[in-house]
């Protein structure tokens, strides 16, 4: 096929592709190396898939991988300049232009920027570099995004808003005029890019499980050191499933002890409370001022599965010891007491002789 057969057939098949379109933006006035031949239309179109589940516990602390696809397309182009045919410089000109507004799906130099509108999720990464797209490629590795997800979150769906900015090549010209039949070529080619500035958004949606989750409503004991005591844990499961046979565990660090680690709640509905009681030992030289015990509740989710929620911290104090003499003074004291009514028994005697 000769170069003008080939022209004829790269045209045939774009007008096939043809669509109305609207009126091409006016070039910038240092734009202008030669001949405008042809104004294409379309652009990039990217769109953005979370890579795997998109189903989170509330207060979890999740990386989202987030895969992007270039489905740009070339919708129509319009022609600005007639070429005689046989001009070969002319030709070969128009022939380059076109390979360049090939190019106008291309997103250059995408920056992904990902905002929460809800307070209870919180993105924690800034923007993120998702290099350049071609048409129908996709990234070669997930753009990522740190989320943290408030523990006291309501079970339900969350939309992200994902802001893909990036450039795309708006429009070509080409100039020349020295033609070098030999090789084809116009050796003395130029060629000016226009690109402009584009911005999508994007909505990732993420859910927050429904499940149980446990709270610490109330804390009853009184514990001293060297005595220890009693203490009333009252939990309540503020999620939206039951927990089923739910037994709490404690985690005693200094200056506590037990041998009485683990207490059995039963089955807690959505609202429900259960008190779990422990018998704590307190080292006789703990100091006197609050402290925190770790504890953890293992159940039966809805589905049978075994679970063991996050740990759960129970607010408490070892309180002064109560006061009293100790034991030498109570000793001398009682001696004393003694001895006292000794004397007094013995003067009494004295008087009656």
């Amino acid at each position: 096929m000769n170069k003008n057969g080939l022209f004829a057939t790269i045209t045939a098949l774009l007008i096939l592709c043809s669509v109305v379109l609207p009126a091409q933006a006016a070039f910038p006035e240092n734009f202008d190396i030669s001949e405008n031949y042809y104004t294409v239309y379309g652009g990039p179109d990217l769109t953005a898939t979370l890579i795997g589940d998109n189903e989170y516990s509330r207060g979890d602390t999740v990386t989202l991988n987030i895969n992007m696809m270039n489905k740009g397309a070339v919708t129509g182009f319009k022609s600005e300049s007639d070429v005689d045919l046989g001009d070969y410089t002319e030709e070969m000109l128009q022939q380059a232009e076109m390979q360049y507004e090939a190019q106008a799906v291309t997103a250059v130099g995408i920056l992904a920027t990902l905002k929460s509108d809800d307070p209870n999720i919180k993105v924690k990464s800034g923007p993120q570099e998702a290099g350049t797209l071609k048409q129908g490629k996709q990234s070669s590795s997930p753009t990522k995004f740190t989320i943290e997800i408030n523990k006291n979150t309501t079970a339900g769906t969350y939309p992200l808003t994902l802001e893909l900015t990036y450039m795309y090549q708006n429009n070509v010209q080409v100039g020349g005029d020295d033609f070098d039949s030999t090789v084809g070529l116009v050796t003395n080619k130029e060629v000016g890019i226009w690109y402009e500035n584009k911005t999508q958004t994007q909505t990732i949606d993420i859910q927050v499980k429904k499940e149980p989750y446990f709270e610490v409503t109330e804390v009853k004991g009184e514990l001293y050191p060297d005595e220890g005591g009693m203490l009333y844990v009252t939990y309540k499961n503020t999620g939206e499933e039951p927990a089923k046979d739910a037994t709490v565990r404690v985690s005693a660090g200094d200056p506590f002890s037990t041998t009485d680690d683990q207490a059995y709640l039963g089955t807690l509905n959505p609202g429900k409370t259960a008190v779990a009681i422990f018998d704590m030992d307190v080292d006789e030289d703990a100091t006197p001022k609050p402290y925190s015990i770790t504890s953890e509740i293992l159940y039966e989710d809805v589905d049978g599965h075994d679970q063991v929620s996050d740990s759960i911290k129970i607010n408490t104090e070892v309180l002064a010891a109560e006061k009293g003499l100790p034991g030498y003074q109570l000793g001398t004291g009682i001696a004393f007491m003694a001895l006292a009514a000794g004397l007094i028994i013995f003067r009494k005697k004295q008087q009656k002789e």
